[in-house]
């Protein structure tokens, strides 16, 4: 059996993470197991179950540039202690050059980049990120990348035109997203939904996520439908800021702020339209479960349109008005019919089931288990 050290955030209930979880559940635990190097202290939501499947879970000093040496000293005692990892994959952004090289560094072998992101974030951060992103190629042995954008982005346009790097889909467990009207029936009701033409975003309240945007365009939405209704699921260092907006606009009976739950597969049923307004995105995992659950998907021009799986899947620009995104909404609302979408999940190469076997194998072979 080999272990992978995933180095990440830390594993709470966000896109990567749960992409990283989708794959964990379905591992061959004989095989590969799944360990996960957490660079900020806070628990995470997943942590009992990784434990429960025999996980481990390390929380390093963190990703302070000034603090390196402490968290290098702590990447050496580490695999000291553990010898048998030979596959190291970050996680992180630009940042994960911390992990990759720290690897480096103790002689393992497997350094594999993850990329998921189709941009960088340009906040104060940026000078550090550009600085870690220049250092990647030195210090990674493999590509992976959710996308050909993400690949674009982190490795350049000479690896992906050589085809140099693993894509690897955001697979989902399909059969929790697949419409079923008695769980949308029982969410809506719990929930005070009935007869309300809900429209439903998930995602992290932080700038990127776009939440101002969202907010001004459903007050919008809320002038040609009086029934609309707003469902936000996830939390964040913005969200209070979103519900004073919300109340400011004076539509905060028509939102409804869900948090952070571990049952998103059933709100989804509950949703009659999902929207993303994104400033920037990769291939993320919320796109494919709302298009598994068959909802009509109104996403931001900026997000990769290698997430356009469904043919009810648009895209806006973000510089087109207020009042044309409403209007986009509005008639997402309209498209009542919802099918099964195994076939089309499947087709794209975002089923579970097959895709994490398909992992596995990699994973096996770049440990020198199988030829």
């Amino acid at each position: 059996m080999i272990r992978i050290l995933h180095s990440v955030s830390n594993m709470d209930r966000a896109g990567i993470e749960t992409m990283l979880m989708n794959y964990y559940r379905y591992m061959d635990k004989s095989k590969v197991q799944f360990d996960f190097l957490c660079n900020k202290k806070k628990p995470g939501a997943y942590d009992d179950e990784i434990k429960s499947m025999g996980g481990r879970i390390y929380h390093t000093p963190g990703l302070n540039p000034a603090k390196y040496p402490v968290y290098l000293k702590y990447m050496r005692e580490l695999f000291q202690e553990h010898p048998e990892y030979k596959i190291v994959e970050a996680h992180n952004g630009a940042l994960g050059v911390y992990a990759l090289h720290a690897a480096k560094v103790s002689k393992i072998p497997v350094r594999i980049f993850h990329a998921h992101g189709a941009s960088i974030t340009k906040d104060w951060k940026l000078p550090i990120k550009l600085v870690c992103k220049a250092c990647l190629p030195t210090n990674m042995t493999h590509h992976f990348s959710c996308g050909v954008e993400a690949a674009k982005c982190y490795f350049g346009q000479k690896v992906v035109d050589e085809n140099d790097y693993v894509l690897i889909p955001n697979a989902i467990d399909v059969e929790r997203f697949i419409y079923n009207p008695e769980i949308r029936n029982k969410i809506r009701k719990e929930n005070n939904l009935e007869n309300k033409h809900v429209v439903g975003h998930v995602g992290r309240f932080m700038a990127q996520k776009n939440h101002t945007f969202l907010v001004d365009v459903f007050a919008e939405v809320l002038k040609i439908d009086s029934q609309a209704h707003l469902v936000l699921l996830g939390d964040g260092e913005l969200m209070d800021e979103i519900k004073r907006k919300a109340a400011d606009l004076g539509i905060s009976e028509h939102v409804t702020f869900v948090g952070n739950v571990g049952n998103a597969n059933e709100w989804y049923q509950a949703f009659d339209c999902f929207v993303l307004p994104s400033i920037w995105e990769g291939l993320l995992v919320v796109g494919v479960e709302a298009q598994a659950a068959d909802l009509p998907c109104v996403f931001s021009s900026a997000i990769t349109r290698e997430i356009g799986l469904s043919q009810h899947a648009k895209f806006v620009p973000l510089t087109e008005s207020v009042s044309v995104w409403a209007k986009t909404l509005s008639d997402a609302l309209q498209q009542n019919e919802r099918n099964d979408n195994t076939k089309l999940i499947t087709e794209h190469h975002y089923n579970i089931a097959f895709e994490a076997k398909n992992l596995q194998e990699r994973y096996l072979q770049l440990a020198g288990e199988v030829k």
